[in-house]
């Protein structure tokens, strides 16, 4: 009797300390556009001292993976 209530003991302490509270999550803004390369109509702009591209109504600002339309 002893045995198998050390085993039951041992086991549920191996599935919760095996088991992590933590979890990583990862989102991404909803509705972003990225545009990998801009068209030549484009217009630099800048908007308190900080550079926009504008084309077709919106504007675009540089980012590592490409440009991204930006509300101002």
């Amino acid at each position: 009797m002893k045995t198998s209530f050390y085993l039951v003991i041992v086991a549920l302490f191996l599935s919760f300390s095996l088991s992590s509270c933590v979890a990583t999550v990862r989102t991404r803004p909803a509705g972003v556009v990225v545009v990998h390369k801009l068209p030549r109509a484009h217009k630099v702009v800048f908007v308190n001292g900080h550079r926009y591209y504008k084309w077709n109504g919106n504007y675009y600002r540089k980012t590592p993976s490409g440009y991204i339309v930006v509300r101002l």
